[in-house]
């Protein structure tokens, strides 16, 4: 299984800001999308999860901001899972344009009962998840 997912997204021009530059919020929902593509990679979809009973709340949010991002760039969004607990999972990103690192950053997420949203074992209630995930984890 890859230990990197890679996704490609082109800036729109509603993710600008007014100095031209990609607004540092648009980060966030780029790491989401490629957060989703990563779990898919597990043979998982993210939906598939929550109706298995399992949501993962987001617990911390960072980003280094190296270089501006503009509207029409075509960039790479390279997520890996760099920390793997059975009760937490972090992801770490990187924003890469022309092979060039242009931001950083990671989210930490619990896993909880949807129902409950008390927090659960992955690794009990989803061990074959859990073993797929354990296989990518991987230092930034």
């Amino acid at each position: 299984m890859e230990k990197i997912n890679r996704l490609e997204i082109t800036a729109r021009y509603a993710e600008t800001d007014m100095m031209g530059i990609i607004h540092h919020s648009v980060y966030a929902v780029w790491f989401e999308a490629a957060r989703t593509e990563f779990i898919k990679m597990t043979g998982m979809s993210y939906t598939e999860l929550e109706k298995n009973g399992i949501m993962l709340p987001l617990s911390e949010l960072s980003c280094k901001y190296i270089l501006p991002l503009h509207y029409e760039d075509r960039v790479t969004v390279e997520t890996r899972v760099t920390k793997l607990t059975f009760s937490r999972i972090e992801f770490s990103y990187r924003v890469m344009l022309e092979g060039i690192k242009t931001a950083e950053g990671k989210t930490v997420h619990g896993f909880v009962d949807s129902s409950t949203f008390r927090p659960v074992s992955l690794k009990k209630t989803m061990p074959e998840l859990f073993e797929k995930l354990s296989e990518t984890v991987t230092s930034e």
